[in-house]
């Protein structure tokens, strides 16, 4: 596997410099080395990809890309290694040592250049953040429910799984229906719906085609489908599914899915656009903006990537830009 990502990675014009057999090997290597970014497997012997992740983070912080299997165990890791500091993971098909992964090189070295440009001092702050407010007790109140439930869609791509679950626990209770599109493999969005609906006060799942949704409610789009809002009536949604990708280069499309709610949904909504590499999300966010919705992107400085946000605001279509932190405050002044 070593030998054939080296390959994919040479190909597609970034040298490789260095390789490690375990995870005690590899923080020695970094160390040497100085690489601007490593591809780090989950399971590996005497000191596997947690464990090294989290040290290399104490000891020479590298952007990380985690490479993980399509299995229910592994995208469990792959959440932990997030948390631990890595910027995004690559789910590599057919468990361990697999010749299908040749045929995704392309996507391989285009993420592999998105976590080099990520920002890692940004990220550990993020992690020591969340450190710090996991160990805080609860919060003996919350912000000011919405006068009006809102339609909330939130969009995200590389750091955008920490991002969302921030601001999500910090959203008025009960009050919102919200959409959340993160572009992640289909094997891994039913557990990252899991760490949503437990991080929130919202019954958050992984969407299904046909599902309704109403205040206090939200859905995760399904990795490999665009979701679709179909129909709206009395604070209640439906959502479709759809596997024609339809021409976009990620599946789910933010786009897709805020262009459907802007068409659909006549009660306040808001759009919502956070980290993440690319364009997705700017056509959705004028779309939201144009139908007279509010729309809301992350701030440079707390993004680890900066590329979708700032697209979206190059529309002229951005309502509100702020820190991570006050998203979910932005999102709650709709109700003003």
């Amino acid at each position: 596997m070593r030998g054939l990502i080296t390959d994919l990675l040479s190909d597609g014009g970034i040298p490789v410099v260095g390789e490690a057999a375990n995870g005690k090997e590899a923080i020695e290597v970094v160390k040497d080395v100085e690489p601007d970014v490593v591809t780090m497997d989950l399971e590996m012997p005497e000191l596997n990809g947690i464990e090294a992740v989290e040290r290399l983070m104490a000891e020479r912080p590298t952007p990380v890309l985690m490479l993980s299997a399509y299995t229910d165990d592994d995208a469990e890791v792959t959440f932990e290694a997030l948390d631990k500091g890595a910027v995004d993971f690559f789910a590599k098909p057919g468990g361990e040592v697999s010749m299908g992964v040749s045929r995704m090189g392309e996507q391989l070295v285009s993420t592999v250049q998105t976590v080099a440009d990520a920002d890692i001092d940004r990220s550990i702050l993020d992690r020591e953040d969340r450190r710090a407010r996991r160990s805080r007790p609860p919060e003996s109140s919350k912000q000011t429910a919405f006068e009006h439930p809102h339609t909330v869609v939130i969009g995200s791509s590389t750091g955008g799984p920490n991002a969302v679950e921030r601001v999500l626990e910090s959203l008025p209770s009960g009050d919102c229906r919200v959409l959340v599109v993160q572009h992640m493999p289909e094997a891994f969005t039913a557990r990252f719906a899991d760490r949503l609906d437990a991080a929130s006060e919202y019954d958050i799942t992984e969407a299904t085609d046909g599902a309704r949704i109403g205040p206090g409610e939200g859905l995760v789009a399904q990795g490999g489908r665009h979701l679709t809002v179909s129909n709206y009536r009395r604070g209640r949604l439906r959502v479709k599914l759809i596997e024609d990708d339809r021409g976009y280069t990620v599946q789910p499309a933010v786009d897709v899915t805020m262009a459907s709610a802007a068409e659909t949904i006549d009660d306040p909504l808001i759009g919502v656009i956070l980290t993440g590499m690319g364009a997705d999300g700017a056509d959705g966010i004028r779309a939201i903006h144009t139908a007279g919705g509010r729309t809301i992107a992350q701030s440079e400085d707390t993004c680890v990537i900066y590329g979708m946000p700032k697209r979206a605001v190059e529309t002229g279509h951005v309502d509100d830009i702020r820190d991570l932190d006050e998203v979910s405050a932005a999102i709650a002044e709709g109700n003003a």
